[in-house]
């Protein structure tokens, strides 16, 4: 009996490995589609791949911003739910690996009645195991879980975009605070200057050697420069508190590196081809594989207009005297014969999904693309306006100083001064901004190259 029962199972399994082997596959496989990208950067500029690998905000030497991130990259609250859903993505997929297996069950009962023939009475108690699984003719259980893998690497990538995002929202936020920095400095400056000259105007207004409105001018003056600094401690504690956020912190205040002017502009980058950077930011990979998976599941919605063949096989034995073994071996097929087209429009519902992840696809290529140019024609210009600007600064600050001699040896009017000290304020404001334009578009470039792999990776690991 025993031996019957082994037969019987080894028999059952052959037949599940000769099935399996000669299975057919419905729908077609995914192939990347070639993208028309330009050979070359309309901007003259030079970049190679692994701009997309190093972690480029070190490059700035400040350790206060690496410490920022890397305590953003353990402590953030959107990375750390990115991190959650790529585990929950990571579970659905073993999940789906499941399927390709048997299931396997216990079951027990007992029972008692009456012979109608002898009216004898009788109890029997049956327990056994249940043995079931389905085999995969169409390879649809396949295709499901192909597809559950392109939809975890999906949200793998999009871990990435996150943690990239981050990083990229520390450092420019922190070269911001430090451009706030340079501007304080700037505006507490020119108003204990403006301060010194109203005291000396004032003096001069008791003496009778000037007027009422000049007076009143260098008031107005020193009431602009003093606005101008409330406007900016405003400002920068809102950006401390912004950088807080991202720290996974309630607003503290944040500790300061390197000045502004310090800070290391980054190299320029050497050449490569479009395609090759664009591809490997993380945005576009989520995008990929995101179609792979739906294209997948369209051969799994086309498997389902075949039959499907289950094998079940029970092993179980009557536990009251005499104990006696059982085996049940069978097979059931099921296909479709009407379901009112459900099948059809699922079929149909899968390709239009295709269609969209499609498009997005391609509109996050030419988006990448557009971002790169947007960076690169951005880090050129602001390159040379902070050149022009700290001439400008020069100069300003010159003509200024010209004029108040000019004015305190009676050659010319106060309305001069007022101007050209203005003017001095203006471009110094404005030179301490380009700077941090200029570096905020070196950050923007990186980013949009797929900068900060690097980091990632190990973290993963």
């Amino acid at each position: 009996m025993i031996k019957k029962n082994l037969n019987k199972i080894l028999t059952c399994f052959s037949v599940l490995i000769l099935l399996n082997l000669f299975s057919c596959k419905v729908g077609e496989d995914y192939e990347r589609e070639e993208q028309n990208l330009p050979e070359a950067y309309r901007q003259d500029s030079k970049i190679e791949a692994t701009i997309a690998t190093i972690n480029w905000w070190e490059l700035f030497k400040d350790p206060i911003l690496v410490e920022l991130i890397n305590t953003a990259l353990k402590e953030n609250k959107n990375i750390k739910i990115a991190a959650a859903r790529l585990q929950e993505s990571q579970i659905f997929f073993d999940i789906s690996k499941a399927d390709f297996y048997p299931s396997v069950n216990y079951y027990g009962g007992a029972s008692s009645g009456i012979n109608s023939q002898t009216s004898e009475f009788s109890n029997n108690v049956v327990a056994g195991v249940n043995i079931s699984y389905t085999v995969d003719l169409w390879q649809r259980i396949k295709s499901l879980n192909e597809a559950s893998k392109q939809e975890y690497l999906a949200t793998e990538y999009a871990y990435r975009s996150v943690t990239i995002s981050i990083i990229s929202a520390i450092a420019s936020a922190y070269i911001s605070l430090r451009d706030l920095d340079n501007r304080l400095i700037i505006s507490e400056k020119t108003a204990k200057n403006f301060e010194d000259n109203y005291d000396v105007m004032k003096a001069r207004h008791g003496g009778g050697f000037i007027n009422e409105v000049d007076l009143s001018q260098s008031k107005i003056q020193l009431i602009e420069a003093k606005t101008t600094i409330e406007t900016l401690l405003r400002s920068r504690v809102q950006i401390e508190n912004g950088i807080s956020v991202l720290l996974g912190s309630v607003p503290i205040e944040i500790p300061r590196g390197l000045p502004l002017q310090e800070q290391i502009s980054l190299p320029e980058v050497p050449s490569g081809i479009p395609s090759e950077l664009i591809s490997r930011r993380p945005d576009v990979l989520e995008s990929e594989r995101k179609l792979e998976a739906q294209t997948i599941r369209i051969g799994a919605a086309e498997a389902l207009q075949y039959p499907s063949l289950t094998i079940s096989l029970d092993l179980g034995a009557s536990l009251l005297n005499p104990v006696t073994l059982f085996t049940d071996l069978g097979a059931q097929l099921f296909g479709p014969l009407y379901n009112g087209g459900k099948i059809k429009k699922g079929i149909e519902l899968e390709k239009v999904r295709t269609e969209r992840l499609l498009n997005n696809y391609q509109l996050s290529y030419l988006t990448a693309l557009k971002e790169v140019e947007d960076a690169m024609i951005a880090q050129s210009t602001y390159s040379r306006e902070h050149d022009l600007r700290t001439e400008q600064m020069e100069l300003a600050t010159k003509a200024a100083h010209l004029a108040w001699v000019r004015y305190d040896g009676g050659l010319t009017s106060y309305l001069e001064v007022l101007t050209l000290q203005s003017s001095q304020f203006s471009a110094e404001l404005k030179a301490s901004a380009a700077l941090q334009q200029e570096l905020q578009s070196i950050i923007n470039l990186y980013i949009a190259l797929g900068g900060g792999w690097k980091i990632i990776e190990e973290q993963n690991n």
